[in-house]
């Protein structure tokens, strides 16, 4: 428990809430509050603001994004957002083939195909497992997928297995995983079953349910579009808009303690206010650095303990022109045996350089976690060649990211449940403990682990706090 004395107490800067973390849903929250009239102060431990949504200035003088990139159809509250803020989308590049590597073997595809072609069976297989996905998710409650008749079942099944049980080719149990692996950066076997179909239902809104396909598409998918400028504005403009004099950088919280006054002591490392309430807006494994007093609920405890971050890095090779478009591809690639497994075409939207964006992704990126940054393009840039041919050699400028190296974030996209989790212990994402409510993306009925679900969660704690009044 953290002591203060009754002088210190006094003399704390007092305000109605504080939010922890300056991330989408931080922002997210604190706006909602600072428009109902409420005084907030913003708790941040890096000295910038997005979480994972930011961007890298490139040398060329375009912009390339280390974090979330993509926005999609029934994403609504992002695109609300970046429409308030005077941003302007424009569609991935999709237009031509796709290519898909089996070990040696290239299959090359068109890009209105979701899935690569591949013998009677194995397609047969995949889009039964897809049906099964899909009607599964529709019978799936997003405000309280814990509450299932078949949770107990579904959260003490493996996703693999689940899957491994329709599909029995390996080809397409390797399309499978590259699928899981783009998605959630984690293995199948690592992932609960309801904790994924609570996912894939979330992938919609309140009038489209949810689909797997939506989840893994560009055109009518979410990675149909991006933001000119790159999503990195989206956090900073709207920080602007809220007042960076209400936020605390580089002041990560240690402890929250309720008073017998009934507020809350919220302790940073340079600054510490009291407050009336507080916003919590960090995924669960991160906001369990942070001491209780008095504990949060068993729950909630449990809750933050067995979530864990999935492991991603990006490699974007920055190059003059996108010649891959000349010889009729998209950008698009997907491999089963790289340590690039997964690529996108990350050309600016005027098309006046080339670029493309590869994921770096579960234990790929976990047995590359003390390679050297030149291994690293070493390795990546055979994988380009491979891909694309002699001229992904001449790479103007590579930026590579590993966030499972960031302090303040330890891995990505999301924080993601293995078995026996999300039936427990999934409604403590959102449920309250005291005046402490809860954010981040993972808390969200739709879009969790995007950007759209990090909005939701934010302005649904807030509309906690305003409603409880």
């Amino acid at each position: 428990m953290v002591h203060v004395n009754k002088q210190m107490s006094r003399s704390l800067p007092e305000v109605d809430v504080a939010v922890v973390g300056a991330g989408l849903s931080g922002l997210s929250a604190a706006r909602k509050l600072l428009d109902a009239g409420k005084t907030v102060r913003i708790f941040e431990a890096r000295d910038r603001v997005g979480g994972r949504v930011l961007n890298k200035q490139l040398k060329n003088g375009g912009v390339t994004e280390l974090g979330a990139a993509f926005v999609g159809p029934t994403q609504d509250k992002v695109l609300a957002l970046a429409a308030e803020l005077g941003l302007e989308t424009f569609k991935e590049y999709n237009s031509g083939n796709n290519l898909a590597y089996f070990g040696n073997r290239r299959v090359k595809f068109p890009s209105t195909s979701v899935i690569p072609p591949l013998d009677n069976l194995t397609s047969t297989e995949i889009g039964t497992l897809i049906f099964e996905f899909d009607s599964l998710a529709a019978t799936i409650d997003v405000e309280n997928p814990w509450n299932h008749p078949d949770a107990a079942r579904l959260d003490s099944t493996t996703l693999r297995d689940a899957a491994h049980s329709i599909v029995t080719t390996q080809d397409g149990r390797d399309v499978f995983e590259i699928a899981v692996e783009t998605i959630w950066s984690a293995r199948s076997d690592q992932l609960s079953y309801l904790y994924a179909l609570a996912y894939i239902a979330g992938a919609g809104n309140e009038t489209a349910p949810g689909t797997f396909e939506r989840l893994i598409s560009v055109d009518g998918g979410g990675q149909e579009s991006r933001i000119t400028g790159g999503t990195g504005l989206l956090p900073n403009r709207l920080a602007d808009k809220i007042g960076r004099d209400n936020i605390l950088f580089g002041n990560p919280v240690q402890s929250i303690s309720r008073q017998t006054s009934g507020k809350y002591f919220v302790q940073g490392t340079k600054k510490s206010i009291r407050a009336s309430k507080v916003v919590v807006a960090m995924s669960p494994p991160l906001a369990a650095r942070i001491t209780y007093s008095p504990p949060v609920s068993t729950k909630r405890r449990q809750l933050m303990n067995r979530m864990f971050l999935g492991s991603i890095g990006k490699a974007n090779a920055i190059y003059r022109t996108s010649f891959w478009r000349n010889g009729g591809l998209t950008g698009q690639i997907i491999s089963t045996s790289d340590t690039i497994r997964a690529t996108y075409d990350d050309s600016d939207a005027a098309g006046s350089y080339g670029a493309i964006m590869g994921f770096i992704q579960a234990d790929t990126m976990k047995a590359l976690d003390k390679a050297t940054e030149a291994e690293i393009q070493s390795l990546v840039k055979q994988d380009y060649i491979r891909y694309f041919g002699a001229q992904a050699a001449d790479v103007d400028e590579w930026v590579i990211f590993r966030w499972d190296k960031e302090e303040y974030s330890r891995g990505g996209p999301t924080a993601l449940a293995g078995t026996g989790t999300y039936a427990k212990y999934g409604a403590a994402l959102k449920n309250a403990d005291g005046e402490i409510h809860w954010a981040g993306t993972e808390a969200s009925d739709y879009w969790p682990g995007y950007m759209d679900g990090a909005i939701r969660s934010g302005e649904r704690a807030a509309g906690e706090i305003l409603g409880g009044e």
